[in-house]
């Protein structure tokens, strides 16, 4: 008769694909004489309008890493493909497990589908346990004195700082994988007809590593100066990873918890916790404002502006290179996020939400949490949001983080030859200036498709008017 707990366990892979700091998999293998590594290609999932085709991409390729890892520990990685609570049940019954593992879900879609997946699971006798693991500190961990969860960022940072930290968990030794479990091929692009236009680093768990290991070797001392400058190799790039779980946000706190430069690097993990507390507690900002009343804000909503914003051709040097570099890459620097979101919103006066979902379907580190909270902290609707009559000004935010002009050379290489002086107000040069550069307005590079400052009037009054209804 077995020790242990369970005969046999499914660990349900979703969001934390890895082997290093994995509660599920590390407490499965010490409850179960047998686990069975489970991936299920949800096609309700892969159906959903925010499911970006590169996030897709990175999780085959994480699934790949993955399936290779387990089988250096004995173990493999078995694929299946369906609907939920169907298919997990269905897998449950047919590989005779008698539990099933995963992780704890914060974001209404996941909260719903777990639901609905244990009570499936336990109507068939199946024990479901689920475990702490996407964020350092969980959604009910910190709470205010009242007993209620923070809304503003920095008391809740003050808080998360001090809050204990759960220990960390060892890779196992030994995966016991029973050998007539069968599944399907790994899926990659081709097979889920995946087609993408953007090319950006995977790797998955092993790639997450080294990122770390290179980042708090060299580049986390100089974080805190260079992180606002996009043209600077200084971020992390570890959001992508996080967003899978291709690495644990607790080990990389343990990694750089004693490093000199970690105190702002641990602020942008506290505001990841703080984003998915946010969406945990009010889940009504998926459908909307968090403060209620800004709501009623009389957007302009105008299709061909939004799409020039989309394509990066506003005429505003810093906004298209940022786009760029999204529709290129899958990824946009953090401080070009703010930017392009504060223009959208307060030049353009289109509705956040556009440019929430545009963000969803282009970036690789698409989060919904760390997403809707950005949006709406920019568009000033949301709950440590910038105050509305706080506006970016894109050409001297340009001119600050961007100030020779390298960003921009980047990825707008209309403007390659302007001056550093010129850079970010093309439309002050000359006509005989441009051409010297090798451009001209309205031909290759556009005119602005707005005056900030007249955009700047009317989004006051359309805040103040939203602000000031009853």
């Amino acid at each position: 008769m077995s020790r242990k707990e369970f005969a046999r366990i499914i660990v349900w892979f979703r969001r934390e694909l890895r082997l290093h700091d994995n509660p599920v998999l590390s407490q499965a293998c010490e409850a179960a004489d047998e686990v069975i590594p489970l991936f299920i290609v949800d096609e309700d999932i892969l159906a959903r309008p925010d499911t970006g085709p590169s996030r897709v991409v990175f999780l085959c390729d994480a699934l790949a890493v993955l399936d290779k890892n387990l089988r250096e520990l004995g173990g493999r990685l078995i694929c299946r493909r369906g609907k939920m609570p169907e298919a997990l049940s269905k897998a449950a019954v047919d590989l005779k497990a008698e539990a099933v593992f995963f992780h704890n879900e914060y974001e209404p879609y996941g909260r719903e589908r777990d639901r609905r997946v244990s009570a499936d699971l336990n109507s068939l006798g199946i024990a479901v346990r689920s475990f702490s693991s996407i964020c350092v500190s969980e959604p009910g961990d910190i709470l205010a004195q009242t007993g209620k969860p923070y809304t503003v960022f920095t008391p809740y940072k003050k808080v998360w700082f001090v809050h204990p930290q759960r220990t960390l968990y060892a890779v196992p030794k030994t995966i016991n994988v029973p050998e007539n479990v069968h599944g399907d091929a790994i899926p990659d692009a081709k097979s889920l007809n995946i087609q993408i236009d953007q090319t950006f680093d995977c790797g998955g768990e092993d790639a997450a590593m080294k990122l770390l290991d290179t980042f708090a070797e060299s580049s986390l001392r100089s974080y805190s100066d260079q992180r606002n400058f996009p043209a600077n190799p200084g971020t992390s790039m570890l959001s992508r990873h996080l967003h899978l779980g291709t690495i644990s946000a607790s080990f990389i706190v343990d990694t750089v918890r004693e490093r000199a430069g970690s105190e702002q690097f641990l602020t942008e993990l506290a505001w990841r916790d703080f984003y998915f507390q946010i969406l945990f507690h009010f889940p009504h900002v998926v459908e909307g404002a968090f403060r209620r009343p800004l709501n009623k804000i009389k957007w302009e909503n105008n299709v061909d502006l939004f799409n020039a914003w989309c394509k990066g051709r506003t005429g505003y040097p810093i906004v298209d290179a940022a786009m760029r570099q999204l529709n290129l890459e899958g990824w946009m620097h953090n401080r070009a996020r703010m930017i392009v979101a504060s223009f959208l919103t307060k030049d353009l006066l289109i509705n956040w939400q556009w440019g929430e979902k545009y963000f969803m379907r282009r970036l690789v580190d698409g989060d919904q949490a760390a997403n809707n909270g950005g949006w709406q902290w920019a568009a000033g609707t949301g709950t440590d949001s910038q105050p509305y009559f706080r506006i970016f000004n894109p050409v001297s935010q340009g001119e600050k983080f961007d100030p020779n002009g390298d960003y921009i050379r980047r990825y707008v290489p209309e403007l390659r030859k302007a001056p550093s002086s010129a850079i970010h107000a093309p439309w002050k040069m000359t006509p005989l200036e441009q051409s010297y550069c090798g451009f001209e307005l309205g031909r290759q590079y556009p005119y602005p498709i707005v005056d900030h400052k007249e955009r700047r009037t009317l989004a006051l009054k359309l805040y103040k008017d939203a602000s000031s209804e009853n």
